[in-house]
């Protein structure tokens, strides 16, 4: 008997291990996709020197080809323009709703224009799902 209830804990020592491991593979694997839209996004921008109605298009087109539908809110300050869908709807973010991802456009005392990109991953466990937003700076 003493045989069997040591293999039993060892074996629910391994479930456990491997249960963390799988934890932290989807954590790694929500927060690669969700740095490969920053990234390409940020792409976009400086290409078409901004956010244009030609940006937008493409940086949908990336996200709906990407399978990216993660949202999350947006600071309600300081001017953050959120992507209410896919299909090009832009609002001026209160803090309340939603976004796919969101955009700020800051100028410098320069004159240079930098843009603020915040987009956001998910992370559930045992039913309870946290959100996470990445905010980078071009």
């Amino acid at each position: 008997m003493k045989e069997v209830s040591e293999s039993t804990w060892s074996f629910q020592i391994i479930i456990f291990f491997i249960l963390i491991f799988a934890c932290f593979l989807i954590l790694a694997i929500s927060y690669n996709k969700a740095y490969i839209v920053k990234n390409r996004t940020l792409s976009i921008i400086e290409k078409y020197e901004g956010v244009t109605k030609t940006s937008a298009e493409i940086i949908n087109g990336f996200m709906n080809e990407k399978a990216y539908k993660t949202t999350g809110k947006c600071e309600a300050n300081d001017n953050w323009y959120g992507a209410v869908d896919l299909e090009g709807t832009y609002e001026l973010s209160d803090g309340t709703q939603d976004f796919y991802y969101c955009v700020k456009e800051q100028k410098s005392k320069n004159g240079k224009i930098y843009y603020s990109v915040q987009v956001f991953f998910k992370f559930n466990l045992n039913g309870n799902t946290w959100y996470k937003s990445i905010n980078i700076m071009l």
